[in-house]
Order: structure tokens, then C-alpha cells, then sequence
């Protein structure tokens, strides 16, 4: 039997559903295992552009979107468009049921502080495409998607083998990432424009998704979060009863 854990606040992004490398079963068992008083999905839910590269919808694919609906009887989400689902641009504003389509959002969160008083803090969730220089130029993003999807699969032949072998799971684009020099620049620049573009809208805190990086930190004032991914790293960002924000991992 499921256990099922309550938070205020649940954050999911790059679920990547239609992409021959997503994984909807650890979706569905991770929801299955959750209450909470909002669900935020946060960019790149539906790989629109997988699909128009050759992917095809399956049927485990449409029973997250059906979970979804389950869930938005009697939970609020907020589904907040990526780059790779763009194409609901047209939908950004529109409302079904309880479900809201949104370009970014704001949360206010009330902190107690002690002596009967309280803080609020403004956190902006956004997918974060918008402050990628490369997802400006198609051309560039295209190119980076399908060197993602290379990447990936030669995880699933390299790790099939180290499975045979005995071994753990080792991912190849997450050694990409954290080791080579050019993706230590990007994954820099992009926390510190994330953290910029917060504080335009006066908050004080960002999250994010996109880059698939599961992170909490500070910069410059501004607590950056991203919330990671369903593709690899398997993980959500939550709010506790105790408004503490952690990760779950599936």
C-alpha cells in the first residue's frame, strides 16, 4: 500500500512525457505517493519536440496526463510552460478546471519569525528558457536537444551493459555537465540570470527547471532552486508543513 505524504507545495519539471527516455512508471509511482495543497510543473511537461523529431505518445504516457487530471479534482496545479512544449504558447492564461496555464509565477510564502510576527517571502517559478541565449536561436536549441537525446541513449546501451555487469547506474550527460569546462560556464551564468531576473520582480527566491540540475543555494542574496528532472535525476522540490524546501527523490 502507497504512503501517502502531505506538503503545501510540490514542484516537478522536465518530465519530458513523449520522449522515447522518459520514465512515467517513477512519475506515477512518485504522485501515487504525495498530497499536496498545489502541484507546480514546471517546463517541459509534454516534449512536444521530441515528438515532432520522431518519438511517439504511448499509452503509459497519457496515464500521467490522466493522473494529472485526477489529481487537479481536488488539488490546485499551475503548469507552467518550457521551451520544449512551447507550442502552448496560444493556452498561456487559459484555465481548465483547476488547472492554470501559466508563462511564470509567484508564490508568497508566510514565514513565522517568532514574537507573534511574520515574513513574507515572494519566490518567482519559472521553467527558465527564457534567460537561455540558446533556446533564442532554433537552430542552436534544436542541435542541443538532439545531442540531449544522443546523449541519453547512449546512456540506456552503456548502462544496460553495466547492468549485465553487476554495476550501478552511471549517467553520461550528467558527467557532461558537472565536468566539462564550456557546461560549468552555461550552468553558472544561467543561476546567476536566474537570480537577476528574481529580483526584477522583487522576490526572493527563484525556481527553476531546464537544466536538469537538481540545486539549493544562495547567490547574491537570492535562494536559487532547481527543482532537476524526471528523465535522470528523478527528483521533485517540496514545500513542508514545517515551510522547509527539500527534494524528494524517487
Amino acid at each position: 500500500m502507497t504512503t501517502t505524504i502531505g506538503y503545501k507545495v510540490v514542484i516537478m519539471s522536465d518530465l519530458h512525457l513523449g520522449m522515447n527516455d522518459s520514465n512515467p512508471q517513477k512519475i506515477l509511482n512518485f504522485l501515487d505517493s504525495i498530497h499536496t495543497d498545489l502541484l507546480i510543473l514546471n517546463g517541459d511537461i509534454i516534449d512536444i519536440d521530441a515528438m515532432k523529431r520522431g518519438s511517439k505518445w504511448k499509452n503509459k504516457h497519457t496515464k500521467v496526463i490522466m493522473k494529472l487530471l485526477d489529481m487537479s479534482r481536488k488539488t490546485e496545479i499551475i503548469y507552467i510552460k518550457g521551451n520544449h512544449d512551447s507550442d502552448l504558447d496560444e493556452i498561456s492564461g487559459f484555465e481548465l478546471g483547476n488547472i492554470k496555464f501559466l508563462d511564470e509565477y509567484i508564490y508568497t510564502n508566510e514565514i513565522w519569525t517568532g514574537d507573534d510576527t511574520y515574513k513574507t517571502e515572494r519566490i518567482l517559478i519559472f521553467h527558465g528558457d527564457k534567460i537561455d541565449v540558446t533556446v533564442k536561436y532554433k537552430l542552436l536549441s534544436h542541435i542541443g536537444s538532439i545531442g540531449y537525446d544522443i546523449a541519453l541513449r547512449l546512456n540506456t546501451w552503456y548502462n544496460n551493459y553495466r547492468l549485465r555487469s553487476g554495476k550501478s547506474y552511471y549517467s553520461i550527460s550528467k558527467w557532461i555537465k558537472e565536468n566539462v569546462k564550456k557546461a560549468l560556464s552555461f550552468i553558472n551564468d544561467f543561476e546567476l540570470n536566474a537570480c537577476d531576473y528574481a529580483k526584477t520582480k522583487s522576490c526572493d527566491s527563484v525556481i527553476c527547471g531546464h537544466i536538469h540540475i537538481p540545486t539549493i543555494k544562495k547567490i547574491n542574496d537570492i535562494n536559487y532552486y532547481n527543482s532537476g528532472d524526471w528523465v535522470e535525476n528523478f527528483s521533485a522540490l517540496v514545500l513542508t508543513k514545517e515551510n522547509k524546501w527539500e527534494f524528494v527523490f524517487d
